[in-house]
């Protein structure tokens, strides 16, 4: 058999399977809502037959694949530890406990503010923005509807404080999933990304206050509030050793230790509590981690919010991933890649413009596919190499990621985020978007610290998976 001879393809071939991909998930994802991962490997397959078509064999396309997954393995078994953790810690009662006490801080004479903190607190902890919104968030547009608030404002203030946790907790898909595909570290990420988003959180909160203060004074009663605490009181043991676990991963993250035997550690010590505390069995314990906490609580919101967790909860973001990856790895290796991030760096003259770069590709890879997921993932593998190239640590990438994509999708209507948080707050999309302030200024901040050089952090080490980088 002759071999073709290999040369590496034009910028228009090297477009073809990145306008592929966007029209494949823009219509199939966001119209169709067909399965995101078949859609990326039809992807990759249309790279590779184009790789093919230039010379390449299939042997350095799967090297190519190999190599970009290998790249990716520290962060991904990070993202399973996750799922081990999340379904330990509700086992054990920890994040039940911190949900309760959370609750209790409600201020109905400051709605807005009160909304968006303990939203984000439950997020925080429980690291879903969804379990948040369709559980304490329905409980507080009854408030809202009670104290004749307008439903904008208050969807607003619950989506904001819903994904402000879910940007920053380390049990969120999202916040694993960025320095997945930048390649950076899980707590090193969640740090940097507190130049942006908790700054833009407090100036959303001041917002808030003074837009709710023509609606505070005024006294209610929520049976959908008290029904969540007795459920919460009635089926978990509280203890103040149940903090133990959440201490354990602040003291390795503080010492930037390791991230996965804190994970394991914190994990282990949290099946003990719930053996103690809870009375669970070895076998609840263990189930709990891998597949999941299974809540019967007899409150039908509070099962909602409980019942996840386990390694295999996390098995649909890693199924993405890998697709992503194979898609990547194709077009790394065969320079498709390179050719057309060396057309997209000839406008790239500043750090300030590669990240509105970065951030306007998340944007419009979330109003294409609306997936946060995708909104991540490609533009993460789109620009990895050119930070690491420019001196740029991997957490400058994976927070501007996070702080366009994640919070773009729940504000495209045809989104599945969007259809959610609209179907379950019973408010439009286009009507709550306006007040999300959060979401628009984190942008914006990371925009400015682009350009001015604040907030922006320099490679040290050449593996940005390991913790201190």
């Amino acid at each position: 058999m002759i071999r073709k001879e290999k040369n590496r393809p034009n910028l228009i071939f090297s477009l073809i399977p990145l306008v592929a991909m966007g029209i494949f998930l823009g219509i199939g994802y966001g119209l169709f809502h067909l399965q995101a991962e078949v859609l990326l490997i039809c992807s990759a397959t249309l790279a590779g037959l184009i790789a093919w078509s230039h010379g390449y064999t299939w042997k350095e396309l799967e090297t190519g694949i190999v190599n970009s997954i290998a790249r990716a393995m520290p962060a991904m078994l990070i993202v399973l530890c996750v799922g081990l953790l999340v379904g330990s810690w509700i086992a054990s009662g920890t994040i039940p406990m911190l949900i309760y006490y959370g609750l209790k801080i409600i201020s109905p004479s400051y709605f807005l503010v009160t909304a968006g903190i303990v939203c984000s607190f439950v997020s925080l902890f429980t690291g879903t923005s969804w379990g948040t919104v369709g559980t304490i968030g329905i409980a507080f547009m009854g408030i809202a509807e009670g104290l004749h608030i307008p439903p904008g404002p208050a969807a607003g203030a619950i989506i904001t404080g819903a994904y402000f946790g879910d940007k920053l907790s380390p049990f969120s898909d999202t916040t694993n999933l960025a320095p997945v595909a930048a390649r950076s570290n899980l707590f090193d990420h969640i740090r940097h990304m507190l130049w942006t988003t908790l700054p833009a959180w407090i100036i959303g909160l001041v917002i808030y206050f003074f837009i709710g203060l023509k609606y505070s004074n005024i006294p209610v009663q929520s049976t959908e509030i008290d029904q969540l605490l007795k459920g919460l009181s009635s089926n978990f043991n509280f203890n103040i050793l149940l903090l133990l676990p959440p201490g354990i991963i602040l003291y390795f993250a503080v010492r930037k230790l390791p991230t996965i035997p804190g994970m394991i550690l914190a994990t282990l010590l949290a099946g003990l509590l719930g053996m103690f505390f809870q009375g669970l069995s070895i076998a609840d314990v263990t189930q709990s981690m891998a597949t999941g906490y299974r809540a019967d609580t007899g409150v039908a919101q509070l099962d909602k919010l409980l019942s996840r967790g386990g390694m295999m909860s996390m098995m649909y973001v890693t199924l993405v991933a890998l697709c992503a990856f194979a898609f990547a790895g194709i077009m790394q290796a065969t320079g498709m890649l390179q050719k057309i991030m060396e057309q997209m760096l000839k406008n790239i003259h500043s750090t300030g413009s590669l990240i509105v770069s970065t951030s306007l590709s998340c944007i419009t890879m979330a109003f294409i596919t609306g997936s946060s997921f995708l909104a991540i993932l490609v533009p993460g593998e789109l620009f990895a190499e050119t930070y690491r190239n420019r001196g740029l640590a991997a957490k400058n990438l994976s927070r501007t990621t996070e702080d366009s994509g994640t919070v773009i999708v729940p504000l495209v209507p045809w989104s599945m985020a969007g259809v959610y948080m609209a179907g379950t707050l019973g408010v439009p999309t286009l009507i709550y978007a306006k007040w999300t302030f959060m979401f628009y200024i984190g942008i914006l901040l990371a925009w400015i610290y682009g350009f001015t050089g604040i907030g922006i952090a320099h490679k040290i080490n050449d593996d940005e998976t390991v913790a201190g980088s």
